[in-house]
């Protein structure tokens, strides 16, 4: 298989890590006037500045992008469709998965009402084992929700946009296939990429469908529900809880009614940190480095039509 050294140019606020993974990865680093081959993009970019490159570095034929999400990302690809997109898609799958279970267990043990109680009240709580699972997504994040669920012995229903079967879980069924699964779900978490297909997936009419002891989690984006909506099923306890990581708008403004509503625990996009994840995203640039020496797929490789 033929093999050359790539010239990798990583963007200066990217973490040093990055440059180190450039060279682990047999590429070699190198400045942006240098005409490098790829270019690897550091977290919270100047969007205008990526396009200012890509427009005057024409030898770029690889970027990759520090998050798994793209949807910011869209316009500046379509406008290089000739160019390999990559994002992080799966590579933070172990940390946001833990806090997706972490989430779920604390809606499920009714400890955002418990860490605002004064006095001792009575027992309350229910137990992940045996229930219910419904997981939106089965990219690298959702698949690790699913192995995390399945250590509780859950019955795991996956909603995914292709039908093919996901390893792991008990069922696998098409996103058009949402409405019939949501009313059988003990805990709804929410993984999928945001899309103009899936702006609101559950919003007013998918939130009725749920039983009222159903809790909703999203680690994914806020887009992907009505926060209106939820509210309103919340305060009518018509949901039993929601944990966020994510919301609609984002960060959520001081004195929005979610922050005073007792059964929602919100957490300020934390399920990855820079801290988590500047190592996992390190190692996703070496790989890649590899692959791209070797003119083999890339991971995470960006599907523009699909949006992920």
């Amino acid at each position: 298989m033929t093999q050359f050294a790539p010239r990798i140019s990583v963007l200066p606020d990217s973490h040093p890590l990055f440059a180190t993974a450039v060279t682990d990865g047999g590429g070699v680093l190198t400045d942006l006037a240098d005409n490098p081959d790829g270019l690897v993009v550091g977290f919270n970019p100047d969007r205008a500045a990526l396009k200012t490159i890509l427009d005057t570095r024409p030898t770029i034929r690889w970027v990759q992008l520090p998050s798994a999400g793209i949807e910011s990302y869209m316009d500046t690809i379509a406008a290089y469709p000739e160019k390999i997109w990559t994002s992080a898609k799966g590579a933070y799958a172990p940390p946001v998965g833990e806090h997706a279970l972490a989430l779920t267990l604390a809606l499920l043990r009714q400890l955002p009402e418990r860490v605002r109680a004064t006095s001792w009240g009575p027992q309350a709580g229910t137990s992940l084992h045996g229930l219910n699972v419904l997981v939106v997504g089965a990219g690298g994040i959702g698949m690790e929700i699913v192995r995390l669920m399945k250590a509780f012995n859950t019955n795991v229903t996956v909603v995914r946009r292709q039908n093919i079967t996901v390893p792991g879980a008990d069922r696998t069924v098409t996103s058009e296939a949402l409405v019939q699964v949501l009313p059988e779900a003990d805990v709804v978490v929410l993984a999928a990429a945001l899309t103009p297909n899936t702006r609101w997936l559950l919003g007013a009419p998918e939130l009725a469908l749920l039983k009222p002891s159903a809790v909703v989690v999203n680690i994914a984006r806020g887009g992907l529900i009505d926060t209106d909506a939820l509210c309103a099923a919340l305060a009518a306890d018509r949901l039993a809880g929601a944990g966020l990581d994510v919301t609609y708008p984002e960060p959520l403004p001081d004195g929005h009614p979610l922050w005073a509503e007792p059964k929602a625990l919100i957490t300020p996009h934390s399920a990855d940190t820079f801290e988590m994840v500047a190592s996992l995203l390190a190692a996703r640039v070496a790989e890649n480095v590899r692959l791209f020496a070797s003119g083999q797929e890339l991971a995470g490789v960006v599907d523009p039509v699909a949006g992920y």
